[in-house]
């Protein structure tokens, strides 16, 4: 929301407030009393993972469609027996009196505003991925939860999966040998929806809804969950999923920043629908082993159909696939062992585990912390740079900037739109 608007809102909440100051029912004091910023799809996601740990409860939500909000509403409801209270807007909402921990659910053009506001307030965060939109918004983010010492933690939650820490350990028992090259990829075909241009729903604030990010003319394709491959909100597939599989990468070989990225990407089947590259190869310098990654949002996907989604970690003793419920061995005969490894339930054990840091006040159990999550984001975010540049991006990581490349350092950066000010 525009600061002008929400001062106008504020001062006849706050009359309300005097004469009606609500508490929740008394269902616990141990209770986590929580916050939820973005209540469609994934906010709720996460809000229900946090309330079946039976160690919370809600008590506020805000949202800028007034649908996603009343339905959000009924269904914590009925899931806790007392209903939240609803806003608009996420300042109000922050100003709740009870509130410990803010669960942010929002697309990433609106988290550095809203995830700094909440460290400014002392509110322990759980924030989905991306951590930002641009790079130099997840260093303001950083910095903002260095300066808080509040309990953070990213929506990294495939750092759960049995799968993956079972690769980390065989990686780093030497199974495959030494490390060379890492592929990861994940091919699908989305179905953009109607990108006809259109009002939005009545139960939508479309300007609220863009907040600092350029406002478009509305369209469904770029609307509510249809957001990630549109370049303004979303910046693409690899920066919206394929960030999951970087950020494995990252765990699993215990690397920080890559130092180069270079990336050619364009769109060749969704031209007209999308804004974002259907076709990308990225490669990133990591320090052990060079990373490429690569998507098709078109034709077939990986011939093998099994390994279209994943990451392979290619050794000079085998070769090791691995994807959220399996690990895939090949050994320099091609001799191929499958060693199963489901995980139910990551969403979850990622949510309960910000839960068990907040309660214990223990940053150390934390699987995805601000810096964490900053070096994933920025990693996918730099090699989108490089494809928007066609250049060669090096990343220094002492100065937290692009070196040599004036072009691609214009792009660590957007604008905001007149009455947003960018950390």
């Amino acid at each position: 929301m525009k600061r002008r608007r929400f001062l106008e809102t504020a001062s006849m909440g706050a009359a309300a407030a005097m004469s009606s100051i609500w508490l929740p029912p008394v269902t616990g004091e141990s209770k986590l009393k929580i916050g939820l910023i973005g209540a469609g799809w994934y906010g709720m996601v996460i809000t229900k993972a946090a309330l079946k740990t039976g160690e919370t409860e809600v008590l506020g939500v805000c949202d800028v469609d007034s649908a996603h909000l009343e339905g959000s509403a009924d269904e914590i409801e009925k899931i806790q027996g007392f209903r939240p209270r609803t806003f608009k807007y996420y300042e109000e909402l922050l100003e709740l009196r009870g509130l410990q921990a803010i669960f942010i659910g929002t697309p990433p053009h609106w988290h550095a505003l809203q995830f700094i506001a909440a460290c400014e307030k002392g509110f322990d965060i759980y924030c989905e991925k991306p951590l930002a939109y641009d790079v130099q918004e997840g260093l303001a983010m950083v910095t903002a939860a260095k300066k808080a010492g509040n309990i953070v933690q990213i929506g990294f939650q495939r750092r759960q999966s049995e799968a993956f820490r079972k690769t980390k350990e065989l990686i780093a028992s030497g199974k495959i040998g030494k490390v060379y090259q890492i592929n990861a990829q994940i091919n699908y075909i989305p179905d953009p929806v109607d990108t006809t241009i259109q009002p939005p729903p009545p139960s939508l604030d479309w300007d609220a809804w863009c907040g600092p990010a350029p406002k478009l003319e509305y369209r469904p394709s770029i609307g509510h969950m249809s957001w990630r491959l549109e370049k303004e909100y979303g910046n693409g597939h690899l920066v919206d999923w394929g960030i999951h599989h970087i950020d494995i990468i990252r765990y699993i070989m215990g690397e920080g920043m890559p130092a180069e990225f270079y990336s050619s990407g364009e769109i060749n089947v969704l031209k007209g629908r999308i804004t974002t590259p259907d076709t990308l190869v990225a490669r990133m310098t990591f320090s052990k082993a060079p990373v490429i990654w690569q998507h098709r949002l078109w034709g077939t996907g990986d011939v093998i159909r099994e390994f279209n989604n994943g990451i392979m970690f290619y050794g000079d003793r085998g070769t090791l696939f691995a994807e959220d419920s399996k690990i895939i061995l090949f050994d320099n005969n091609n001799l191929r062992e499958e060693i199963p490894a489901a995980t139910p339930g990551m969403q979850e054990k990622h949510v309960a585990n910000f839960i068990e840091a907040v309660r214990t006040r223990n940053m150390n159990l934390l699987t995805c912390t601000t810096e964490e999550a900053f070096m994933s984001t920025a990693a996918v975010q730099l090699a989108m740079i490089s494809c928007y540049t066609d250049s060669l991006v090096r990343w220094d990581v002492n100065s937290a900037s692009i070196t040599g490349n004036t072009e691609a350092s214009r792009l660590l950066r957007r604008e905001y739109r007149k009455g947003y000010t960018h950390p």
